[in-house]
């Protein structure tokens, strides 16, 4: 699971635009979308939060903006509303809803948005929009005014929350602590081509090249794992530098690195269409009669 912290707004429609992916509309109803968020008072909008559409969701979490406009103090004209993200690798399993709520409470719990020693939290909501992806958009300023008490670096503990989170839910660890080792540490073993055989029928010539494939999509000694290890190592060095360059360029390896996943996933469909391990068998022809003994004449 890898956090990444984006750049603040000063509107909520633009980080719900980054979440799912297209542009936002006042009278969209998020849905099933939500699967998370601070408490609610019934007053703000008819029906339950799945119910509200985005017109809602921006007044509810601009309205503390404007019931303490003097709460943001000498960062007056800096953008409030802040957007966290996670992501899931690409191995890991489906969550379920529960699951994601549990993650987005965690993450606000860690991050100050949602002390639980605190009676006054900040208002929040958590967005399942795409595979293996949580976004939580919230306003740092609370309900009585004061503005939410983050630790420093809020990145490093995000990360060190989501460690805890994937050994409880059982999820793929961003840096391995044991067991199969990074791709990256793993000599680079660059399969050769078969030379092309006369003897050879097509189907075996086809199943040698389905071998060749599998060979290139393998996880554990495959030149495209090699380097998709060597490019999270990178991602993982990133975020650790400061917020100002290292997260982005880290999220940026980070889609890299899922681009290569996809490609070993195609080169495994692909080597699934082509004729199988029998066809790469010898087809063995039948053997010849033996001639009868010649009789000899008397």
């Amino acid at each position: 699971m890898i956090p990444l912290i984006c750049e603040s707004q000063f509107f909520p429609s633009i980080s719900v635009s980054a979440a799912l992916g297209r542009p936002i509309a006042a009278q969209d109803v998020l849905g099933d979308l939500v699967v998370a968020c601070a408490p609610v008072d019934s007053s703000i909008a008819e029906g339950g939060p799945k119910e509200w559409m985005f017109a809602d969701w921006e007044e509810y979490l601009l309205a503390p903006q404007f019931l303490h406009p003097y709460s943001a103090g000498l960062n007056a004209n800096a953008p409030e509303i802040f957007h966290m993200a996670v992501r899931l690798h690409p191995a890991d399993r489906e969550l379920s809803p529960p699951e994601w709520a549990e993650i987005a409470e965690r993450l606000t719990r860690v991050t100050g948005f949602a002390p639980a020693a605190e009676g006054h939290a900040c208002r929040w909501v958590a967005l399942q929009a795409g595979p293996g992806r949580l976004d939580v958009i919230a306003n740092p300023i609370r309900e009585d005014g004061t503005r939410a008490r983050q630790p420093w670096p809020v990145h490093e503990a995000l990360r060190k929350e989501c460690r805890l989170i994937e050994v409880d839910l059982g999820l793929v660890p961003a840096q391995r602590r044991g067991g199969r080792p990074l791709t990256g540490h793993l000599p680079v073993q660059r399969p050769v081509l078969p030379r092309p055989v006369t003897e050879l029928s097509p189907p075996a010539v086809a199943a040698q090249l389905a071998t060749l494939m599998c060979q290139l999509a393998d996880e554990t000694h495959g030149p495209i794992a090699s380097v998709r290890g060597l490019v999270e190592q990178a991602a993982h060095r990133l975020e650790e530098l400061p917020h100002s360059y290292g997260p982005a360029a880290g999220h940026r390896l980070e889609l890299i690195a899922r681009r290569l996943y996809g490609i070993q996933q195609d080169l495994k469909a692909a080597a699934v269409d082509l004729p199988g391990e029998r066809a790469a068998r010898p087809t063995r022809m039948p053997a010849a009669p033996h001639p009868a003994p010649a009789r000899r004449s008397r």
